[in-house]
């Protein structure tokens, strides 16, 4: 009967993970096939992708041709092997980012498959994943989150345990602290703050730990152990980084901008709002979350058998809970900037715990994750009505795809031009590994096209003969924005208003070429007709 057993597998039984993995790349992949030979955008073209070719071409762990931050190497390195193996082409590096984001989702059916049990739980978590406009953008980005986001996923596939088990007995087979801390330790060195969630892990075994007997107090030290551990490798990148830059956490500006300057206490409580809003209701992600509140106050349902259905057990939840207070907390307190991808290990949670709570309370739930999916797949498209990073949906295509036709007008109109702009189109003019030129362009670059930037630019004409200017982000006329309490934003978060292009050229006492808007964000091109001071480099000795 064992091995009639062993021959003959379950109609039931859950198919493997590597039959569910080509069907999960295959789907990412179709549905970024238009994003593919899409050029490097905004912090992929400000340091991914550089510190990627700086090893790729000379073998330094530590970038030289952009600003230096002490990232850690492991997404560079990955990079590096796919474009020695296929080719430097942006195609190849997307094709290298939806493998990692495919694995990513992979950990979530799993993970959703070991804490809940129920196969269409696993489905409809990963799908919404999957097509949640964050996790979507960044699926083809080759910013090292999706990286630790991955690598993270299938360290609590390991840590959590699995439903039936608890955490104070014996582990269950796949209960395996050694290899979540792997998974941990990997995820780390893709990105540094990855290390919260091991953390996070060890402090609520330590928690819990002294209320248990001693035999089995003895194995949840051992936990704490290993997920503690995981910011021993760390420690190594950092302790390398040092000794061959004299800057442990990189150049000091970054760390003034990313760690020091964010400690106001002011601050601190305005980024912990925002990120809570982040991770509940950011890009529709209100829909699944508002109706799985809603369906709370329905009783659970009975199965087919009559026994109660599946859930994430209680232990399990309150690890989950703390994962996403330690997450928001933490991105409230660390990063100048609060973009979104910083917590993409924690949407899949919330829409697991969301999903869950459909399949246990509401009849014909099935329903509930697909009014989830049209929202999300409009999220995609269609922008919220308030300011937002352009990566966090399809919109950061549409303006990378404005920007390739701005530097195509250029190159037609003004070849050899000085060029008044901002970041990242001064990269993608001066850089033409990132696949906006094909030669370097000379480039006059300024913080932004806010009223006091292009007042300073305009006290020296005579550098630049055309501007490139752009709307640095989505920037919509809503209540939302006064509302959520702009003088704050302005102070702390780097808010801004650019000028509008006209507005620009009048000021700076040019011409408005060419202007191009698309869906609230715009771009154009000023000429102007002053002589352009010429500038000559000098070697060493004045030859």
């Amino acid at each position: 009967m064992r091995l009639k057993g062993i021959l003959s597998p379950r109609r039931d039984a859950p198919l493997p993970i590597w039959m569910i993995f080509p069907v999960i790349f295959m789907a990412l992949y179709a549905s970024h096939l238009t994003l593919l030979r899409v050029p490097y955008y905004w912090d992929e073209a400000g340091y991914y992708i550089p510190a990627a070719w700086d090893f790729f071409r000379t073998g330094s762990l530590i970038p030289t041709t952009t600003l230096n931050n002490a990232h850690p190497p492991l997404p560079s390195i990955y990079l590096a092997l796919w474009w020695k193996t296929c080719g430097y082409f942006p195609y190849v590096t997307r094709e290298a980012v939806l493998v990692i984001a495919s694995l990513g989702l992979l950990a979530v059916w799993r993970l959703a498959m070991r804490l809940v049990g129920v196969a269409s739980v696993a489905f409809w978590t990963a799908l919404l994943t999957g097509i949640y406009p964050i996790w979507f953008a960044q699926s083809s980005l080759a910013q090292a989150d999706i990286f630790a986001a991955a690598c993270s996923l299938w360290g609590l596939v390991y840590a959590l345990p699995s439903r039936g088990q608890s955490p104070n007995p014996n582990p269950s087979p796949n209960h395996v602290p050694w290899a979540a801390a792997l998974w941990f330790s990997a995820a780390a060195l893709c990105k540094e703050t990855a290390v919260v969630i091991p953390l996070t892990l060890a402090a609520v075994n330590i928690a819990e730990g002294f209320r248990l007997a001693a035999p089995v107090r003895a194995k949840r030290w051992r936990e704490v152990a290993w997920f503690s551990g995981c910011i021993l490798p760390l420690a190594g990148w950092y302790a390398y980084h040092y000794a061959k830059t004299g800057f442990l956490f990189g150049n000091p500006d970054y760390l003034r901008y990313n760690a020091e300057a964010t400690l106001a206490p002011v601050r601190i409580l305005a980024a912990f709002g925002h990120r809570i809003l982040h991770l509940t209701a950011h890009m529709n992600l209100f829909v699944p979350v508002g109706m799985a509140f809603a369906a709370l106050l329905l009783a659970p349902r009975p199965d087919g058998e009559g026994h109660k259905r599946a859930a994430i057990e209680l232990p399990v939840q309150m690890r989950i809970f703390f994962l996403l207070l330690a997450n928001a907390v933490l991105f409230s307190v660390l990063g100048g900037a609060l973009l979104t991808r910083y917590l993409l290990p924690m949407y899949p949670l919330v829409l697991l715990i969301a999903v869950t709570t459909f399949y246990r309370r509401v009849p014909y739930w099935p329903g509930l994750a697909l009014i989830s999916a049209v929202a999300f797949v409009v999220g995609l498209f269609i922008n919220p009505p308030y300011g937002f990073a352009p990566e966090d949906n399809l919109a950061y295509a549409r303006v990378v795809r404005m920007h390739e036709s701005a530097i195509a007008e250029l190159t037609k109109q003004y070849p050899g031009a000085t060029v008044l702009s901002a970041w990242p189109a001064t990269d993608e003019l001066s850089r033409p590994e990132l696949g906006y030129v094909r030669h370097a362009w000379d480039v006059v670059a300024i913080d932004d096209f806010s009223a006091g930037q292009i007042a300073r630019a305009a006290e020296d004409p005579q550098t630049y003969s055309a501007a490139l200017v752009f709307s640095t982000k989505y920037d919509p006329d809503s209540p939302f924005e006064r509302l959520s309490g702009e003088a704050l934003d302005e102070r702390y978060f780097g808010l801004h208003h650019d000028l509008p292009p006209e507005a620009i050229a009048h000021q700076l006492g040019g011409d408005l070429a060419w202007k191009r808007d698309d869906n609230g964000m715009w771009i154009a091109l000023i000429h102007f007709n002053h002589p352009v001071e010429a500038r000559l480099e000098l070697g060493p000795g004045g030859k």
